[in-house]
């Protein structure tokens, strides 16, 4: 039998959403403070996924000016209304949370053609809470749910998911949000609404426990889209650890001690349902990886995909039970596989390719350029790696436990302001670099390594001496939670540039600001003098060697 490997979006891939017109399978996920945003992936047989390109990719789309790490686009959902033949993106931008407030904008685009790119601009439904999405009836009404984020301490476990109909005509959501559940389970964090019809019945998907080891599908329906809901009699649909407890929100989300060494993948959870052509029914859904001992999930928060069934009194369920597997079987429609992404990206385009992002900016030619040298990515240094607003860093998703990322870089620092290289970024508390710089003391160009570990900055005290004008060398190598730097002169013979590091600080579980991403490989360029320093890279390579 024909199984799809799990995870099927590996490395920072969470809160997926999925949905099927015809043949074509469509999955878009969180992006957080990360541009361009709201990633769309495209696959024909639930099993082979390709990126499509990124929605949110313009700064009228999606301002993340000054965004907290973890912040910005959360659980964008992704729907079609086959009446109109038009797709819809509904998604959060987050300003601002802490224990008790929260700021956040939720905004509705569409399109006619998802394979154009071509969306709508925004208009603005409601800063109520998060996780918004979107219900097309079978009667044309519309309807939006989403976690109703009440400040006020009293009601913190009895936050809850509200339902509105929204006029499509007008853009406005109708009369006084209506709260229909607070979950299907006592784990509290109810979240990631989506509803389904089948059969009469309105189906409530919820996600609960938190994003973290307590997480879980969970499952609720009415005979009326208004409620009242009931819970699953059989609990959770999809978790990583079946322990019956009762959480609070006054707590953090992560619960460590929730790790459930039984389960194959951990902190499964926020799911989305899809029916396929042959008449199959599958959840896609996040999940994390750790390393262990450290229990660190340095690839973030992953997507996944599991069977279910519709038991014979009309609940969701997967046939060898709920805990998430490495692998299910695949549905009955043939293969279709996409050609392999070639490791090597050489900048001779006239784009960025689409893989790469950066946190909180808009890409854009006066910094991050493919025409100032031609056959060249040029990054103009900017502000550090630790800033929250305007950093020169062009990075990449990691995957896979074991990679090797190398670029060639042409880069002549004059001043210690001037620093540009490769960097293993989480966010702007947590990253490792390796670069290029100027160090007056030793009379001309080096290269070093630095890390910047829950915003204290390492100095590792490596100097080595190269030419300011000569080409070099800077490779990751990534095995597990170890990182090792290694530089060349002549793109032959490559060195250690340091000892080994840590990488499992670079991780969900231990960044002091983040929580929801995952980690970053990629180029930057810092000029703290003036702005004005440009690095040259020639290409970019990145080689999964597992």
């Amino acid at each position: 039998m024909l199984t799809i490997k799990n995870p099927i979006l590996p490395g920072f891939h969470g809160d997926p959403c999925v949905v099927r017109v015809g043949e074509d399978y469509y999955i878009v996920t969180s992006s957080f403070e990360w541009f361009p945003g709201a990633p769309l992936y495209h696959s024909k047989d639930l099993r082979n996924w390709r990126l499509l390109y990124n929605i949110l990719d313009t700064r009228e789309l999606l301002d993340l000016t000054g965004v907290r790490p973890s912040f910005g686009v959360w659980a964008p959902d992704l729907s079609y209304c086959e009446a109109e033949r038009r797709f819809y993106l509904l998604y959060s931008n987050v300003h601002c949370r802490n224990k008790w407030l929260f700021d956040v904008d939720n905004y509705l685009i569409w399109t006619d053609d998802i394979e154009s790119g071509e969306w709508s601009r925004p208009l603005y439904i409601n800063s109520s809470g998060f996780d918004p999405s979107l219900f097309h009836d079978d009667d044309g009404r519309k309807w939006v749910v989403n976690k109703d984020r009440d400040f006020r301490p009293r009601n913190v476990d009895r936050r809850t998911i509200i339902l509105q109909e929204l006029d499509i005509k007008t853009g406005t959501l109708l009369g006084a949000p209506k709260s229909i559940s607070h979950g299907a389970t006592e784990r509290r964090f109810v979240e990631g609404p989506h509803l389904y019809k089948r059969d009469g019945m309105y189906y409530l998907m919820t996600a609960e426990g938190g994003t973290g080891y307590g997480h879980c599908v969970a499952l609720l329906r009415s005979k009326n889209i208004g409620g009242p809901y009931e819970p699953s009699p059989y609990g959770p649909v999809i978790t990583s650890n079946n322990d019956v407890f009762s959480g609070t929100e006054t707590v953090p989300f992560m619960m460590m001690e929730r790790y459930n060494p039984e389960a194959e993948l951990q902190k499964a959870g926020h799911g989305s349902l899809v029916e396929t052509q042959a008449g199959e029914w599958y959840v896609v859904h996040l999940c994390g990886r750790p390393v262990m001992r450290q229990q660190r999930c340095i690839l973030g928060r992953e997507t996944a995909i599991q069977r279910v069934e519709w038991t014979g009194d009309g609940w969701l369920r997967m046939p060898e039970g709920n805990l998430a597997r490495l692998s299910t079987p695949a549905p009955a429609i043939p293969e279709h596989p996409f050609p392999p992404e070639s490791p090597l990206c050489d900048f001779d385009g006239p784009a960025i390719p689409k893989q790469f992002y950066t946190p909180r900016n808009e890409i854009a030619e006066d910094w991050a350029s493919v025409s100032r040298r031609k056959g060249h990515l040029s990054l103009r240094g900017r502000e550090s790696l630790t800033s929250n607003y305007y950093p020169s860093l062009l990075a990449r998703k990691l995957t896979a436990f074991h990679t090797e990322t190398t670029v060639r870089m042409e880069f002549a620092p004059e001043l210690y302001h001037h620093i540009a290289g490769l960097a293993c970024y989480y966010d702007m508390c947590n990253h490792h670099i390796a670069f290029k710089s100027h160090d007056e003391e030793l009379g001309g160009a080096i290269l070093s390594i630095a890390s910047f570990i829950n915003g204290e900055l390492t100095d590792s005290g490596v100097a080595v001496p190269v030419g300011a004008e000569a080409p070099v060398w800077l490779r990751a190598h990534i095995r597990d939670a170890e990182l090792q730097f290694l530089y060349s002169l002549d793109g032959e013979r490559f060195l250690p540039l340091g000892g080994a590091l840590d990488l499992s600080p670079l991780s969900d579980e231990e960044s002091p600001l983040g929580s929801f991403t995952g980690t970053f490989i990629g180029m930057f360029a810092q000029d703290s003098d003036r702005k004005q320093k440009w690095a040259d890279f020639d290409w970019f390579r990145y080689e999964i060697l597992e």
